[in-house]
């Protein structure tokens, strides 16, 4: 383990992941289920909560899809009824466009087909890159939380202000950047990758670990 690391925090890191290693794997076997038993709606409903996260707090987004969808204007409102509905959600008018406009990318006869368009694609990386070329509004970040909240995420790194604060005071990255264009976030993941077979916690649990390390729950 290279002497740039803060040895203090992989043991607290580690320390976590041991006592809640277990709830780790419920939680993701639960997402592994929605991508399995889930209809095309619910799969999109998760897209949807991707697109809202982006500085906004998870729980109010999650909220405001299940506004959405008790309200039955997530696959079929207009804008404006869609953006009615989120509440708490930062840049709630460009998120309202976002949704309407990826809702149509996926319809097929009225019906949203996002699980055949998925199938498409062998790996997650394929999956996510065609998700960012094709989807206003998600980056690498939204698409990799996406894929992971399907079951489809299994390798990939949510890059968000918890997991790269803890990378920087970890040693894994000197700070966090100012911007993470494409190319950034990539390699920025490569040494996440790195960093977690050297501690031997897998990286869709090192996501969840670091969250929690910070928020002291295990959310979306």
């Amino acid at each position: 383990m290279p002497n740039s690391y803060n040895k203090e925090i992989i043991e607290e890191v580690l320390s976590i992941y041991s006592s809640i290693k277990d709830v780790i794997e419920a939680r993701l076997n639960e997402f592994s289920e929605i991508w399995e038993n889930e209809s095309d709606e619910n799969l999109f409903s998760e897209l949807a909560f991707c697109l809202l996260t982006p500085q906004s707090k998870a729980k109010m987004c999650w909220g405001s899809i299940c506004t959405l969808k008790e309200k039955d204007v997530l696959i079929d409102g207009s804008e404006e009824e869609v953006l009615d509905c989120l509440y708490g959600v930062r840049f709630k008018y460009k998120k309202a466009k976002y949704i309407v406009e990826v809702r149509e990318l996926f319809k097929v006869d009225g019906k949203i087909t996002l699980r055949k368009e998925i199938e498409k694609y062998q790996s997650p990386y394929e999956i996510r890159e065609w998700l960012v070329e094709n989807i206003k509004g998600m980056g690498h970040k939204e698409a990799s939380h996406f894929l992971r909240n399907i079951g489809k995420g299994k390798d990939l790194a949510i890059l968000d202000r918890h997991i790269l604060k803890n990378l920087v005071l970890i040693g894994v990255i000197e700070k966090i950047p100012d911007t993470i264009p494409p190319k950034k976030y990539l390699e920025i993941e490569n040494i996440v990758r790195e960093f977690s077979k050297e501690i031997g916690v897998p990286m869709d649990h090192l996501d969840i670990v670091l969250w929690y390390k910070e928020t002291r729950e295990i959310f979306k």
